[in-house]
This record gives structure tokens, C-alpha cells and sequence, in this order.
């Protein structure tokens, strides 16, 4: 049985330097490193993200605990408190099969600002990955969603009809076969035909996601054509490697509220087993949550990015297999 690491000793130094750097960037901006809880009484509802379920004694009797998928609600509820700017390094876990770039456990770094406008919070992403990836071309790619799609595939995503997008995956994923819901097709040309001609050697950011892609963060109505809602969020990648996902915070309970129900509706119509509801995260949104913009990155990935390394396994000490 093997019980060497995966990764070797120049990839801890890396990333004990990575996590130096990352910290000392936030102590410059004057953003607070904070810790909150793995364990939750409550899961992450999205259908598409699966948390870990553990039954628990502490109490005396059985209670239910979920390994959290990300420290988003705790620290919504810092922020809801007063903290100001926050920043956390915490180990997370989502229950997905490995691959190239994914463990079921990971590192993630995740921050907010307050008064940051998305524009604000790209720009010191931008900032923060050439400081830790210095390989990196200092010229990044920022493009709109729309603009991917009309540019490399010729139809704009957010007002093609259903039948219209059927056919462009018919056309460009013939292996394909299947029936799939709008987002997700979406997200099949995506993966399959616009992602592999990002370029290598340089940080792309794409904005301006369709309103049904928003998760908690705010939607807007397109300056082109006011029919069209927008998410206010990007993703970062550098090339076909994401990093991370930003977004312009949702800040009004009662559609931070509308999202989670409708998120366990879906999970309901999928057969999905039923989660908890964060009630304590809701609470802190009834307080109000200060207007801000935050972002979820992956820093194994961008660890291997730093390094050149071909697969999470190199840069990872046990992966999920050697546990």
C-alpha cells in the first residue's frame, strides 16, 4: 500500500511560499483573515454541487453535519456583523469523482470587499494571480459571455431560441447524445468548443453570465436590450484551467431567500436527497448585508498553474485516493 506523498518537496515549498504571499497581498490591502466552521448544520443546496454528510455524537445523540462546499454563508454572516473586508485559506469538500483538476478535497481562498463594483474586484484578482502565477502574461483577456459565443460559434446565447440551440449542439457536439435544459447546453459549447481557444499563457475573465447562471449574485438588465437579465459575476481562467468564480453580491434577503427555495425545488425535481436550509445564513441577510463583491479561488489550481504541473495529484500532498 502506498504511503509516499503524491507531491514532492519542491511543490510544498511552492506552496508554502504561495500561501505567504497570498497572505501578505491581504495584509497590505488591509483585508482581515478569518476562520469559520467545516462542519455546518446546513448544506449547500445548489443540485450541481454535492456536499458531504456525516452523522455526529457530540450532543449525545445523532445530528446530521455537512463538510462545507465553501465558506460563502459564514462569512456573509461576518460580514453581516461588521467585520469589513475578509479574506479565508480553509480546506473545502465536494463529493465529485477525481480528475486532472479536481480532488474532492481542496484548497480555497475566498474574499469580499466592501464597495467593490465586479469591475473593481477583476482588476485586483488580476492583480493578486500575476503575483502568484509571475509566468503569466500581465495581458489579460476580458470578454462578456454574449461576446464568446458570437465570436467563436455566431448566435448570442442569451436570446437564441431553445430549438435554435438544440441544433448549434446537434452541429458542434455531434458524440453528444441526450437531452439537456438551456444552461447546460450552454455549458456543453462552453466546455467543448470555446474553452479550448482560450489562450495558454494568459488570465481570460468573462462576464456577464446569463440571469439563470447567477447564483447569489445581483442581476442586471443588458444595456444592449433591456429584455435580457444579466448575472453579475465573471469566472477567471487561464486557459482551459478555471481559477475562480466572482460575483457583485446579492444583499436582499428575500431573493438570497427565493434562490435557496428554488434551488431545493430543482433538487427535488432531480431526485436529489433534500439538504437543510441555512437558516442562520438567512437571518444574517434579513440584518443586511453591506453592498459587496467576493470571489471563490482555487489555489491548488493555481498552484499547478505556478508550477507547470499537469495534474492536482503533483501539488496535492495526499490526494483523495492516498488518504
Amino acid at each position: 500500500m502506498q504511503w509516499e506523498p503524491d507531491a514532492d518537496q519542491n511543490s510544498r515549498i511552492a506552496r508554502a511560499d504561495m500561501l505567504r504571499s497570498i497572505r501578505e497581498f491581504f495584509y497590505q490591502r488591509q483585508v482581515l483573515e478569518v476562520e469559520t466552521p467545516a462542519l455546518s448544520a446546513s448544506a449547500n443546496t445548489d443540485p450541481f454541487i454535492d456536499s458531504f454528510e456525516l452523522i455526529t455524537v457530540c450532543s449525545g445523540k445523532p445530528e446530521k453535519r455537512y463538510l462545507h462546499t465553501s465558506p460563502e454563508y459564514p462569512m456573509k454572516r461576518l460580514l453581516a456583523a461588521g467585520s469589513g473586508d475578509i479574506y479565508q485559506i480553509c480546506k473545502v469538500w465536494r463529493a465529485e469523482p477525481s480528475s486532472r483538476q479536481h480532488n474532492a478535497e481542496f484548497t480555497m481562498l475566498e474574499y469580499y470587499r466592501l464597495g467593490f463594483a465586479l469591475s473593481d474586484l477583476m482588476d485586483e484578482v488580476g492583480n493578486l494571480l500575476h503575483l502568484l502565477a509571475p509566468n503569466l502574461n500581465k495581458a489579460s483577456e476580458c470578454t462578456t459571455y454574449a461576446s464568446l459565443f458570437l465570436d467563436n460559434l455566431g448566435f448570442n446565447p442569451h436570446t437564441i431560441s431553445n430549438e435554435g440551440l438544440q441544433g448549434q449542439l446537434l452541429e458542434r457536439v455531434p458524440e453528444f447524445s441526450g437531452e439537456l435544459d438551456r444552461q447546460a447546453s450552454l455549458d456543453l459549447l462552453l466546455t467543448h468548443c470555446i474553452e479550448p481557444l482560450f489562450p495558454t499563457d494568459r488570465l481570460t475573465f468573462v462576464h456577464d453570465y446569463p440571469a439563470t447562471q447567477s447564483a447569489l449574485s445581483n442581476v442586471e438588465a443588458s444595456k444592449d436590450d433591456p429584455n435580457v437579465l444579466l448575472a453579475k459575476r465573471f469566472e477567471v481562467y487561464a486557459g482551459t484551467l478555471e481559477l475562480g468564480n466572482g460575483y457583485q453580491e446579492l444583499t436582499l434577503a428575500s431573493a438570497n431567500e427565493a434562490i435557496l427555495n428554488s434551488e431545493l425545488a430543482a433538487r427535488e425535481s432531480m431526485n436529489l436527497p433534500p439538504v437543510t436550509l441555512d437558516q442562520r445564513f438567512l437571518s444574517a441577510m434579513q440584518a443586511g448585508l453591506p453592498e459587496c463583491s467576493g470571489i471563490a479561488i482555487g489555489i491548488d489550481r493555481v498552484l499547478m498553474l505556478q508550477t507547470g504541473a499537469s495534474s492536482l495529484k503533483q501539488v496535492i500532498n495526499f490526494s483523495w485516493e492516498n488518504a
